[in-house]
């Protein structure tokens, strides 16, 4: 089952966290987060899954940046997220996937127990100009059935921003 935003909005504070929080931001099943001024972009290609992959830092002026087809743009939401008992998922709104833009390409699912800031992985279908601070996907919450198990380690929980691939660390096991 799918919370609805009201539902959403009595579970803040209590098994969902969202800093900062609007209420504006609140849809009738989903809550609005927004895209931060950080973005990441892998600087070597081929990228390889054994090993670190290098990044250069570019930030989103308010006038905006040009984002090109082609091109892996890893970026932030400006909001932290916590959340308990229940299966925290993010999609890309309609409004952003109507001008070519996908926010995910496969992480949109969430781990119960997941707090940080959710990564983005950016593409555009056509060139397409984005600026910091709009809201370009929207987190809901699924309820679990049977014993909970919350995710309290890993490669990219409690993070304090944008997370490049760590799957080199699964060859190192």
């Amino acid at each position: 089952m799918i919370l609805t935003g009201k539902e959403i909005q009595k579970r803040i504070g209590k098994d969902i966290i969202i800093t900062p929080y609007s209420e504006k931001q609140l849809n009738p099943n989903s809550y609005n987060l927004r895209l931060h001024e950080e973005l990441l972009i892998y600087t070597e290609l081929p990228l390889d899954m054994k090993k670190p992959n290098l990044t250069k830092k570019q930030i989103i002026p308010e006038s905006g940046l040009l984002l090109k087809p082609g091109i892996l743009y890893l970026g932030r939401t400006l909001e932290f997220t916590e959340t308990h008992h229940l299966v925290p998922m993010l999609e890309g709104r309609s409004s952003i996937g109507r001008l070519g833009m996908l926010v995910h390409v496969t992480a949109g699912f969430g781990d119960v127990g997941f707090k940080g800031f959710w990564t983005l992985e950016i593409s555009v279908i056509q060139p397409l100009i984005v600026y910091p601070g709009v809201e370009v996907c929207q987190i809901f919450y699924h309820t679990l059935e049977g014993q909970i198990t919350e995710y309290t380690s890993g490669k990219y929980q409690a993070n304090q921003g944008i997370q490049p691939s760590m799957l080199y660390q699964d060859f190192e096991k």
